[in-house]
């Protein structure tokens, strides 16, 4: 592995890199009650929105491997930042044709954009530096990423000088012109800023030092990574079930009568005390796979008793346990799941982009129960996904 001996300048910038992921996420925050309220169209429509970000992580996965081994991480990078601003001028295009198509389509091309970014940042992280460490290092950037997601919201409303109920879509032109131009100098920082070139053990396939002893040697495809493939189906379902966990407890606060709308802050205060606990315990105090299998535990907890607590009240508050648990299973998953991958580092990087389309699925299978059943029984969704998340951390890294 190439190491740093100070790479603490290279993961500010990367970090400032995934707070642009979360302000890209938390733009469908925004949009779904703005397109709602000013299209007049209903909730399952504006929720379409997520589905079209989330679908191209499975469409550009692969596609953005091999860009970054053409042009390098850095280019990769700004590349994405590039199609982020193609993707807000589109937004802007679609305020102005009043077009929920031209959302969706925005929202695809910006989905495309996050997926090239993921698919850079994530390894970058991880092989920058001791893989041992690598939990700690993501956990950094997951603080960075889950600030930046209320961010979108307050910096639109600030820019217009308007509430999401009062907005008019041509109230968007001024904010998405400004995110443009930013997206754009974030591209800039990318190409120059210092930030090494760094390759995983084995992953320069000239150097046959690094190779001669890879359990990656000889081997000729991704597929034959078995440890790999449990820890994309764990990253799927880990996607869907945090989705669950942070996007719903507003709309499950008020199905059980409770007053207010500020639910939403539960579940990520739970997130950010979990990165907080992996940047000082891992890796001193814990291991990567010790903490997948205590948050596991802890979520596992968490979602049966959203599902069985009769009190609203506490039932809606045990969502914090959900969110505590799925705060360290991100950053403990890919270190896992990219673990002697060797020259094939960036394709299994792809496959693990891939995954993140699980955001798309398991929200739609939980709200497929709500209907069928309840709001509170649709949390029983995330039981068997946080079990395979369980196996994973006890014995699924582990297969060879």
């Amino acid at each position: 592995m190439t190491q740093k001996n100070n790479y603490l300048f290279p993961l500010a910038i990367i970090g400032l890199f995934f707070f642009s992921i979360g302000f890209a996420l938390g733009i469908n925050s925004y949009l779904m009650p703005v397109l709602k309220n000013a299209m007049h169209i209903s909730g399952a429509a504006s929720s379409l929105l997520l589905a079209a970000t989330f679908i191209p992580f499975l469409l550009f996965g692969i596609p953005a491997t091999h860009c970054i081994r053409l042009i390098g991480y850095k280019r990769t990078m700004a590349l994405s930042f590039a199609i982020f601003a193609v993707a807000f001028a589109l937004f802007i295009l679609a305020a102005k044709q009043n077009s929920l198509t031209w959302f969706l389509i925005a929202s695809f091309v910006s989905g495309a954009a996050n997926a090239v970014l993921q698919a850079s940042v994530n390894p970058y992280v991880t092989i920058l530096g001791p893989l041992d460490s690598a939990a700690r290092r993501i956990s950094c950037m997951g603080i960075s990423n889950k600030l930046a997601w209320p961010v979108t919201t307050l910096f639109i409303t600030l820019v217009i000088g308007k509430g999401i109920g009062d907005t008019q879509l041509s109230d968007l032109y001024m904010p998405f012109t400004i995110i443009i131009a930013i997206f754009l100098l974030l591209g800039v920082i990318a190409l120059l800023a210092p930030l090494p070139d760094v390759k995983a053990a084995g992953e320069d396939e000239s150097d046959t030092t690094a190779n001669s002893n890879s359990y990656a040697d000889g081997k000729t495809s991704i597929l034959q990574f078995p440890h790999l493939l449990l820890g994309c189906l764990a990253l799927f379902l880990y996607v869907g079930v945090e989705t669950i966990s942070l996007a719903t407890a507003t709309g499950y606060a008020q199905s059980l009568g409770l007053e207010g709308d500020n639910y939403g802050f539960i579940p990520s205060v739970g997130m950010i005390v979990g990165y907080v606990c992996g940047v000082i315990f891992i890796p001193r105090y814990l291991s990567q796979a010790a903490a997948m299998r205590i948050c596991a535990i802890i979520a596992l907890v968490g979602s049966i008793a959203v599902a069985v607590v009769p009190n609203p009240v506490f039932s809606v508050c045990c969502i914090f346990l959900m969110a505590l648990g799925c705060s360290l299973m991100w950053p403990a998953l890919w270190p896992l799941a990219m673990a002697d991958l060797g020259k094939f580092t960036k394709a299994g990087s792809s496959l693990l982009t891939m995954a993140i389309a699980g955001g798309a699925v398991m929200p739609w299978v939980q709200g497929l129960v709500q209907d069928a059943f309840s709001y509170q029984t649709s949390y029983w969704v995330s039981v068997p996904c946080f079990l395979f998340i369980l196996y994973y951390g006890l014995a699924g890294y582990k297969v060879r």
